[in-house]
């Protein structure tokens, strides 16, 4: 695939300055794939600079595509997250609480940083994107798949797919399944040994039925639980919206008086509901951050 591809731009393997980009003509790169979620001002910067200067831009990664975990910071703003990372962390000695600011004087001039923006978003939520190919890191046969179908010139799917199977990772999963109810719900280092059967059955969440396939459930064939990286399954808008309404599907809960009160005992099971069910899709959920209010 090297010999097919001449790379112009690759800031983590090459000396190439931005100013370089700026220098190409419009359209002249033939494919841009974007990696990470758009946090700050440079961010955003170079998206919008990548996306003028390709014909295609493919959101490449679990960041670029739904946010990723850094897109967990949006249950925070930003100024939440500079007391706690600059001011109030023991680790982090700070008498005069000094935090990053975008323009500072010093005696050898002006330095200046990007804007730290109050949320995380996802790569098509700061300009237009063709293509995603999803997964932290994105699976080697999925990236395969789609050079080869790039670089050779067949035909492309619509604009707006995703470059990777239709199926959930439950269909890739080798694990026996069941209609087993569950009365209870465990971490993975709470169950003395993990049984050959769907983790779901055994108490454990498995993000696998609200992710899409690709990944060849590799994480469960390894004795974890899927968390979701490869993201939404198709005709779905949000991926922990769906693990819940799978989730609820497998809970041995009968009678209405009944359902009240163990679905409040079983949520209360889970440590972190967010990062448990949106851990790589906050930013592209529906309710993509926590409301925060303010003082007037």
């Amino acid at each position: 695939m090297i010999e097919k591809a001449d790379i112009v731009f690759w800031p983590v393997a090459m000396d190439t300055k931005y100013k370089d980009v700026e220098r190409m003509e419009n359209k002249s790169i033939d494919f841009c794939f974007f990696n990470g979620a758009i946090r700050t001002s440079e961010n955003e910067k170079l998206a919008k600079l990548l996306r003028k200067k390709s014909k295609y831009m493919i959101a490449f990664g679990a960041c670029a595509c739904y946010g990723g975990i850094p897109g967990l910071a949006n249950l925070f703003d930003k100024d939440e997250i500079f007391k706690e990372i600059y001011i109030e962390n023991l680790t982090t000695p700070n008498p005069k609480r000094i935090v990053p600011k975008e323009k500072v004087k010093v005696k050898e001039g002006d330095l200046e940083l990007p804007e730290f923006y109050d949320v995380v978003k996802t790569l098509d939520q700061v300009v237009e994107v063709d293509y995603y190919i999803p997964g932290c890191p994105p699976p080697v046969k999925i990236i395969e798949e789609a050079f080869d179908r790039l670089l050779n010139g067949k035909e492309l799917p619509p604009k707006g797919s995703v470059l990777a199977p239709m199926k959930s990772v439950c269909d890739e999963c080798p694990f026996e399944k069941s209609k087993k109810k569950i009365s209870g719900i465990k971490r993975i280092h709470e169950v003395d040994k993990v049984e050959n059967k769907c983790f779901l059955e055994q108490g454990i969440i498995c993000m696998g039925p609200a992710t899409r396939a690709g990944c060849g459930a590799a994480c469960i064939k390894a004795g974890m639980p899927c968390t979701g990286c490869m993201g939404l399954l198709p005709n779905s808008r949000d991926q922990g919206a769906k693990m819940i309404s799978a989730l609820a599907s497998v809970l041995g809960i009968e009678g209405e008086e009944e359902d009240e009160r163990k679905s409040k005992e079983l949520i209360d099971q889970i440590v972190d509901l967010v990062g448990t069910f949106y851990k790589y899709s906050l930013p592209a959920a529906i309710i993509n951050r926590r409301v925060i209010k303010r003082r007037r």
